[in-house]
């Protein structure tokens, strides 16, 4: 593959300068956080089964010489995505911030997927295979910082061009783009830039220094500084591995672990620093409210008071001349008084009216409010019954595929697929070409829903010493697990453990019995299938997982 010319190694202690930071608007979403801007594109839908769809890609202004084709084919639950792209140049030419190039999906109602990283080669030539539940999407490719970027950035360098004939409906679909000075810019100064450096280091790595310069940038040190310390420790491993010269792939799971935790953190800050910033705002609109309303008790505390100076003196005025003139001045003075009893009686009657109507005003806005509130919580109640539903339906689903290529069943674990002992070589842990298929088959489903976990599972029947048992059923689990993560599932999403004779499932004292307890099970589950992964059951030692 060929390596950045232009570069950048940062020092963990010097990852952030302290510049101006990028204000996010408080929104429900923390991705959406960050500011945006927008973009159209075409969509096209595509049939389930419908053959093989070619789509071609072409370059924007900022890569006029760049163009790809897809070939989109549609399968019986999802779509395959195969694409090849020519004309590429070096993502930092965009600047230092950009690193690489990721494929995007986007549906028509604006949500972006992230389908993958482009790797290129000596050429400019890149190739990305994938997989999408989406039935109607548009495709874009935009220069990013890191592979694991949540949103795309507004550097689109090339987008799917619409179908023209028989071959597919068009639409147009609106998304957001986010901005370029949420990653680098006006935001904060990149240190440590070096030029030209080694050109055999990994671009993962240079990923991961980058995704956690970004997510200091963001604030993470401040608002999510437990998962920010994490991602730390996680780059000085993955650097540590590069010291080391271990192998490249080694290489590469602790540097993409390392961005996939720098990009959680970043996530968290920009959400807690949203809220902070309302809050705030928040206060300080009640801290102005109190300050108007002492202004106003002060403004009528002073006007009754001149008032009743005003009142003072004019009686004092009353009573001089009520002594030059007794008779005349008492009769006007009290003419005069009972003329202002009138006068305050209105004044006190017009009061009275203003305060009843301000009284029934604020009842029509606190029952206003009390419908809105009303209203609020059903349309709550609503969407989260809708989510459970959902959650249920993926369910039901992922049971039906997975039950196509293995027995599967449904427990208050998860969904577990039983990997039966005719599927290794006898005795051995080497999996059969059969189980290599029948594997890639669920890792295609598990990479089409990130948000699942798999927990890999060995057990044997009760024939032999304890230790064998335990061995080979460890050994067993971690290559089912090995094999997932060279299918391209993450480390980070699955394990692999081993129970030996201590998990049977049938009796041992039968060669059936025997033969149903030699397996290996795979627990998939995860909040996306209503149900959140709390570790597999207390028993047996965990598998050493590398």
């Amino acid at each position: 593959m060929k390596k950045l010319c232009l570069a950048m190694m940062f020092c963990a202690a010097t990852m952030v300068s302290a510049q101006t930071q990028t204000s996010f608007p408080a929104t429900a979403s923390s991705s959406a956080t960050a500011p945006t801007v927008s973009r159209t594109t075409k969509a096209v839908h595509y049939r389930l089964q419908g053959g093989v769809t070619k789509v071609d890609f072409q370059g924007t202004d900022l890569l006029q010489r760049a163009s790809g084709e897809a070939k989109v084919e549609g399968k019986k639950t999802n779509f395959e995505i195969e694409v090849k792209f020519q004309g590429l140049e070096d993502a930092t030419k965009f600047g230092l911030e950009y690193l690489t190039y990721v494929l995007w999906a986007v549906s028509p109602e604006g949500r972006p997927v992230n389908l993958g990283e482009l790797s290129l080669d000596h050429h400019g030539n890149a190739s990305v295979k994938a997989y999408t539940d989406l039935q109607t999407f548009g495709m874009i490719v935009t220069a990013e910082p890191y592979f694991a970027v949540t949103q795309p950035g507004n550097m689109v360098v090339m987008e799917s061009a619409a179908l023209s004939g028989a071959g597919g409906v068009n639409i147009d679909a609106k998304y957001e783009l986010v901005t370029r000075g949420t990653y680098s810019s006006t935001n904060t100064h990149i240190q440590d830039a070096i030029f030209g450096i080694d050109s055999k280091t990994p671009l993962e790595l240079f990923e991961a220094r980058n995704a956690v310069r970004i997510a200091h940038i963001a604030a993470a040190d401040k608002y999510a500084a437990a998962i920010i310390s994490k991602a730390g420790q996680q780059l000085m491993h993955a650097e540590e591995v590069y010291r080391q010269k271990q192998n490249k792939a080694t290489i590469e799971a602790a540097a993409k672990e390392a961005t996939e935790t720098a990009e959680e953190a970043r996530l968290m800050a920009v959400k807690q620093k949203a809220e902070e910033e309302a809050q705030a705002a928040a206060a300080a609109r009640e801290a102005k409210a109190r300050a108007d309303a002492d202004a106003e008790a002060k403004r009528r505390a002073d006007a009754e008071a001149a008032r009743a100076q005003a009142e003072q003196a004019r009686a004092q005025a009353e009573q001089a001349r009520a002594q030059a003139v007794q008779a005349q001045a008492e009769a006007e003075r009290m003419k005069q008084e009972a003329q202002a009893a009138a006068q305050e009686a209105a004044r006190q009657k017009d009061e009275a009216e203003k305060a009843k109507a301000e009284a029934l005003a604020q009842q029509q806005v606190l029952a206003a409010e009390t419908d809105k509130a009303k209203a609020a919580a059903a349309q709550s109640e609503s969407l989260r019954q809708q989510a459970e539903n959902e959650k249920q339906e993926l369910r039901a689903r992922l049971l039906q595929q997975l039950n196509s290529i293995l027995a599967t069943r449904d427990s208050a674990r998860g969904l577990i697929a039983n990997m039966s002992d005719v599927l290794f070589r006898s005795g051995s842990y080497e999996l059969l070409p059969g189980a290599r298929e029948r594997l890639a088959k669920v890792s295609g489903i598990v990479l089409a829903y990130p948000s699942l976990h798999v927990a890999v599972e060995g057990h044997t029947d009760s024939v032999g010493s304890d230790q064998y048992n335990q061995d080979l059923s460890e050994r067993r689990a971690q290559a089912v697990r090995d094999y997932f993560v060279q299918q391209g599932i993450s480390g980070s999403a699955d394990e692999a453990r081993g129970f030996g004779k201590n998990e049977p499932i049938a009796s041992n004292d039968t060669p059936e019995g025997r033969q149903a307890n030699r397996r290996v099970e795979l627990v998939l589950s995860g909040d996306a299938i209503g149900n959140t992964f709390d570790g597999p059951p207390q028993a047996g030692p965990t598998a050493q997982v590398k």
